[in-house]
């Protein structure tokens, strides 16, 4: 579940957020864009948009390079490294060699098991007794961050008391993205195979393509469920 806390900004799982900071193009930009090989502009909006469908069924989809979005992202470390698995963008990412960290770190409601088919996948189970398995969790969490500060206060340097840190630390990062590029990272990060985590992340963006670019996502989802 999601929380739209001020304008564009949305907060996701339990100390996360997204947030669009900044947006050039639309819709309009990129059958713009698809026209101009033409030499011709707009025809009108319901002729727009059928062209954007067309262009996303027949796979043309250099004039949605015209679109950009650039989120601010704050998640957990293990979600930023399937995250950064997208290399068709920019990142800038918060660095523990240059700042010292926050005790931030993901607290899962309940723990999932091994899925029998998806052997990379998680299922939630009923047969975990997650309350001392969420307290042996958050003590250990605990331990680690208390051996990073003594790390610090006894002289050890940023870049290596922070390898005392798990994966499941919060880290924070700007995300620069074309709508192309954005379409692919949504059309895989918001299946069912994903993990839970980054799909929750997918469906806030998801959110905001909506709002702005809705021919765009009308029709990508449109056509994305007929296949």
């Amino acid at each position: 579940m999601t929380v739209k806390e001020e304008r564009d900004t949305y907060k996701v799982l339990d100390k996360g957020f997204v947030k669009l900071i900044d947006f050039i193009g639309g819709d309009l930009r990129a059958a713009q864009s698809a026209r101009v090989s033409f030499g011709g502009e707009s025809k009108g909006e319901d002729r727009d948009k059928k062209l954007l469908e067309y262009l996303l069924e027949h796979e043309h989809f250099t004039p949605f390079e015209h679109s950009v979005f650039q989120f601010h992202v704050k998640c957990p470390i293990f979600v930023a490294r399937q995250w950064m698995r997208h290399r068709m963008a920019s990142y800038n990412e918060i660095s523990a060699r240059y700042t010292e960290v926050k005790e931030e770190f993901y607290i899962p409601q309940k723990f999932r098991v091994q899925d029998a088919i998806n052997k990379q996948g998680s299922v939630t189970s009923s047969r975990l007794d997650d309350g001392p398995l969420l307290k042996e969790y958050d003590e250990s969490l605990k331990r680690s961050f208390e051996t990073y500060k003594k790390l610090l206060k006894s002289g050890v340097a940023r870049e290596m008391a922070r390898m005392v840190l798990p994966v499941s630390q919060y880290t924070q990062y700007h995300w620069t993205i074309n709508a192309r590029s954005l379409l692919n990272f949504l059309k895989l990060r918001m299946d069912p195979h994903a993990q839970y985590e980054i799909r929750e992340y997918a469906n806030v963006i998801s959110e905001i393509f909506r709002e702005k670019m809705p021919w765009t996502w009308e029709a990508f989802n449109k056509i994305h469920v007929s296949r």
